[in-house]
């Protein structure tokens, strides 16, 4: 996902960026200008799916920057900062996506980005991809991950909860059962192993001696996103967690 940020005032433009980086996912690329025609040179060959700009600037306006990022991708979501309201009108003719008069605040930034005109569909960033919300479920590739054994998928399910915190066998041997199933459970984590071997993700699983923990940094994950106020995640969220298993609880 690429956004391209212009501003011909140098502070606007930094209180812009901070703004948009807090309200895009983190991954995005930003391309920021103070100028222009720059800006409108140097993306030509850019596919540029948000633009924030400002309106009065030299040599191009913001209107004029719009006109020219729709021709090149019809599509792009305009998203116009500026400090006067009497170019709503010209906004609304080039089909832009919001209008916010500045000073802006993060929660304004955020509210347009959270209803683009045309939603960005994000592309898997190729990390194995888990969802929470709702039933447990993991994925690679867009393909659901098949684990040997049900009580593997739990075994998973339970230290993506713990967020990367190790997790000693004897609470892990609690969690599923209530008796003694330690030799069980080594066949467990050896199907674990096994199965993120076969899509590749066999980084994300760590057994340390008596101990195991996840990588966070190689999953994707809803509940993360969640906490991190990713808007895609906190709209996903509708009070359903993991709800196959009973010990599931989670700390929004």
């Amino acid at each position: 996902m690429k956004a391209l940020l212009v501003d011909d005032e140098e502070l606007q433009l930094i209180r812009l960026k901070s703004a948009v980086k807090k309200a895009l996912p983190e991954d995005c690329e930003l391309l920021c200008y103070l100028n222009p025609v720059r800006a409108a040179e140097e993306t030509e060959e850019e596919r540029i799916d948000v633009a924030f700009l400002d309106i009065e600037m030299p040599v191009i306006n913001g209107i004029q920057l719009a006109k020219i990022l729709k021709k090149r991708n019809p599509k792009v979501n305009v998203i116009f900062v500026t400090a006067y309201s009497e170019y709503a009108i010209d906004a609304h003719k080039v089909h832009s996506s919001g209008y916010l008069l500045k000073p802006i605040s993060d929660s304004q930034v955020k509210e347009e980005v959270d209803n683009l005109r045309f939603p960005v569909e994000i592309k898997p960033s190729g990390k194995l991809s888990v969802k929470c919300f709702g039933n447990f479920e993991v994925f690679s590739g867009g393909t659901p991950v098949k684990f040997g054994y049900s009580k593997s998928k739990e075994l998973f399910a339970y230290l993506i909860d713990r967020e990367g915190a190790s997790v000693s066998v004897n609470e892990l041997n609690a969690v599923l059962w209530e008796e003694d199933h330690k030799s069980y459970l080594r066949n467990l984590i050896a199907d674990i192993q096994t199965t993120l071997e076969s899509v590749g993700a066999e980084n994300v699983f760590i057994k340390r001696r008596s101990e195991c923990y996840i990588d966070v940094d190689k999953v994707e994950c809803d509940a993360y996103k969640y906490k991190r106020n990713d808007p895609d995640a906190v709209r996903a969220y509708r009070g359903e967690y993991m709800t196959q298993y009973d010990w599931a609880i989670f700390e929004s």
